[in-house]
């Protein structure tokens, strides 16, 4: 499933070019028994299985090195830009991709494991949570994304929704591209944007709006604030 549909477009050529690298563990290297079981039914009982504390933990020893270690489970906390952005400044990352009903929690008592979620929802593995990921770290290294600035006003990047956007034909199917993306104002364009940055974030993501005004108002003045 690696690097999957990392290799292909920006990721895939930055790939090529050793921008960044991707190394597969198979878990089952590190299993005892001879059917090279990584997993067993859940303790007090219950349907599925569970990844054996023993198994994951011998796999994360045998990469241990300075990269924080992240496990994808919906119990983890909401991934989120900020932590992308300190990821993909650091030194890498060792991904585990949870299965079945889980890690014995145990695992997470011997080893320093941050778990990680991409979303209040259930995924058959951690396989797809792992590449979300990779995805929204790779794209920050640096010459992987064309320009500099590409990414700067990406949703999130400023705690904000990104506004909308418009490319040619500037008609189509009776609807228009807002005259104000056409005046070449730049002024006017940039206060549209943020004013459909914020009107959209305030109405779809009530969330993000909170936290962004919180962080507005709460910081402290510098100059040449208002």
């Amino acid at each position: 499933m690696f690097p999957g549909p990392l290799g292909h477009s920006l990721a895939g050529r930055a790939l090529r070019e050793e921008r960044w690298a991707c190394d597969a563990v198979q878990l089952r290297d590190f299993a005892t028994d001879r059917h090279r079981s990584v997993d067993d039914t859940p303790a007090g009982g219950g349907a599925g299985m569970v990844l054996r504390a023993d198994v994951m933990a011998a796999a994360v020893d045998a990469v241990a090195d300075a990269r924080p270690v992240l496990a994808m489970t919906p119990r983890g906390r909401p991934l989120n830009q900020e932590r992308v952005r300190s990821l993909a400044a650091g030194p890498g990352v060792t991904i585990l991709c949870g299965r079945f009903e889980g890690f014995d929690e145990r695992l997470f008592e011997a080893r320093d494991i941050e778990q990680v979620s991409i979303g209040d929802y259930v995924l058959s593995g951690g396989e797809m949570g792992a590449l979300v990921l990779l995805d929204a770290c790779v794209r920050l290294l640096p010459g992987v994304m064309g320009a500099a600035s590409s990414g700067d006003e990406e949703s999130f990047e400023s705690g904000l929704l990104e506004y909308p956007q418009y490319t040619r034909p500037a008609m189509w199917e009776g609807r228009t591209i807002p005259e104000v993306l056409r005046s070449g104002d730049h002024a006017k364009i940039a206060a549209w944007r943020h004013t459909r940055a914020c009107d959209d974030t305030r109405s779809r993501r009530p969330d993000l709006w909170e936290r962004h005004e919180g962080a507005r108002v709460g910081r402290p003045l510098a100059r040449g604030d208002d």
